[in-house]
């Protein structure tokens, strides 16, 4: 497939979805998802454990089976998507990792490094409360991983999302707002 041509037909917004992989779309956009790699291991609290590369690896090995692409955007938020989900999914396993396994109760000098492990179970909270507020307005949780998540700017997310910039300020005001009150409560 001509380098060029995938480029532009896929780049193109109001463009009909192409079969192309998702490996011949990552040399294309190699920078943007090294952009949003940064962001998202940025925005997520113990993201240390993947360097950049590694997370762009390890959402291809989600992203590499779906055949078409509707345009650049719509490939850059899925990879964003799939960097939260790996993001996410390592928080759950280490969490899962120090519950009920036999550890003997820490000395109260180990209070910094427990302190510190936190922040996985931080994000796990982030991406339960965003699924719960997918359920009743998908609208609102997509505008938080465009915005969020994928650091798109506001045109970008109401190109995305196929609405206005006004509707995406006031969504964004909206989601931010119910989740901190679910995160606060929870």
């Amino acid at each position: 497939m001509d380098e060029n041509a995938t480029h532009t037909e896929i780049g193109d917004a109001g463009a009909t979805p192409v079969t192309v992989q998702a490996a011949e779309l990552v040399p294309l956009f190699y920078a943007d998802l090294k952009r949003l790699s940064r962001r998202v291991r940025n925005g997520a609290p113990s993201a240390d454990t993947f360097q950049t590369t590694a997370l762009i690896h390890e959402a291809w090995l989600k992203l590499h089976a779906t055949p078409q692409w509707q345009n650049r955007q719509h490939f850059l938020r899925a990879a964003a998507l799939a960097m939260r989900q790996v993001l996410v999914d390592d928080a759950r396993a280490r969490l899962a990792a120090i519950r009920n396994h036999g550890v003997r109760p820490l000395p109260i000098e180990a209070a910094a490094e427990v302190a510190a492990e936190a922040p996985d179970e931080r994000l796990v909270a982030v991406d339960e409360a965003l699924a719960e507020l997918s359920a009743f307005s998908p609208r609102l949780a997509q505008t938080i991983e465009c915005r969020y998540y994928a650091g798109y700017t506001e045109s970008e997310t109401a190109e995305a999302l196929g609405v206005s910039i006004a509707t995406v300020q006031r969504d964004w005001t909206k989601a931010r707002a119910w989740l901190y009150q679910r995160l606060k409560a929870g």
